[in-house]
């Protein structure tokens, strides 16, 4: 399998962006927001991980972003070795960057997920209570060496209230919001996100 075949504009843009992105990873952000930082993977199936980034606050886990992670449905042997270590239960960002590739987030979508008013993982694990508005980004995960593109995930993260709002995701990443998801495409994530994990 070769790599992402990106019109050259495209790529030019891909590559561009790389350079002018956010440096600081979300686990780096998380850890210097908050003084720590970790990953539980909750549940990983078939071409699917579900985890919880989160903080320490003495003897309590506070998850900070909630993540399912939609794996690309053909992976690339260039980068079999680092994919192993994510299956493991490492940090995707903190794998790739430590062995030179560079992570690009193409945003598909940033505005706010209604979590219902019933007991969720997400509100457990986050430690909120009521139907709190969280922050939602959903992006493509590329990864980038030596000027080449490979397409590695689709990836949904909804953010604890007081970690990362949608205008803090609007300052940090590129939008445009004319190329957003469907309404459909849209209500699929959000029954993703919400379906319990098991």
């Amino acid at each position: 399998m070769s790599p992402t075949n990106y019109p050259p504009a495209v790529l030019a843009a891909v590559l561009m962006a790389c350079a002018s992105e956010p440096v600081l990873l979300n686990s780096e952000r998380i850890e210097r927001r908050f003084g720590s930082y970790g990953i539980e993977v909750l549940a990983s199936e078939a071409g699917l991980r579900r985890s919880s980034l989160y903080s320490e606050d003495g003897s309590r886990r506070i998850c900070r972003t909630y993540a399912v992670v939609r794996f690309a449905d053909q992976l690339h042997d260039r980068y079999g070795t680092e994919h192993g270590q994510v299956l493991a239960g490492n940090s995707i960002g903190a794998i790739f960057k430590a062995h030179g590739w560079n992570v690009h987030k193409q945003t598909l979508y940033i505005g706010e997920l209604g979590i219902p008013a019933a007991d969720t993982s997400i509100t457990r694990l986050m430690q909120i209570s009521g139907a709190p508005m969280l922050a939602l980004h959903v992006y493509q995960l590329l990864l980038v060496k030596d000027d080449e593109v490979y397409e590695y995930a689709t990836i949904l993260e909804t953010h604890h209230p007081e970690y990362l709002s949608a205008s803090d995701l609007h300052e940090l990443y590129d939008y445009d919001a004319t190329n957003t998801l469907s309404p459909g495409e849209l209500s699929k994530l959000y029954g993703l996100i919400l379906s319990d994990y098991r």
